[in-house]
């Protein structure tokens, strides 16, 4: 089992840069893909990135493309969203997730365990 804790998040202004993390406690974080989502008020969850277990295999939703990059640090077990040119539309609360299967996915459902959550909010 995985226990997933994000930090990072907090309150920034459009064109501002923010990195939140997610620690992982366990031996087997390694072998774990990793996911970002969030969640806007009154919106569903969306895919904002993941990552493959060696972190060679990276996926980005169109929307963060370019701006926002995921890495892994495994011997730190970590996975850390940087967020680079926020914009107010990227508010929400951010989850870290993780996928058993190592490879990551876009789709929710492949991820086993998630995270309690971080907020950030980008003010115009």
């Amino acid at each position: 089992q995985v226990q997933l804790v994000e930090s990072g998040g907090g309150l920034v202004q459009a064109g501002d840069s923010l990195r939140v993390s997610c620690a992982a406690s366990g031996r087997t974080f390694s072998s774990y893909g990793m996911g970002w989502f969030r969640q806007a008020p009154g919106k569903e969850r969306e895919f904002v990135a993941a990552i493959s277990w060696s972190g060679e295999i990276t996926y980005y939703a169109d929307s963060v493309k370019g701006r926002f990059t995921i890495s892994r640090d495994n011997a730190k077990n970590t996975v850390y969203l940087q967020m680079n040119s926020l914009k107010p539309e990227d508010t929400a609360v951010y989850y870290c997730a993780a996928d058993p299967s190592g490879r990551g996915s876009l789709n929710q459902f492949r991820y086993a365990y998630w995270g309690q959550g971080t907020q950030v909010t980008v003010s115009s």
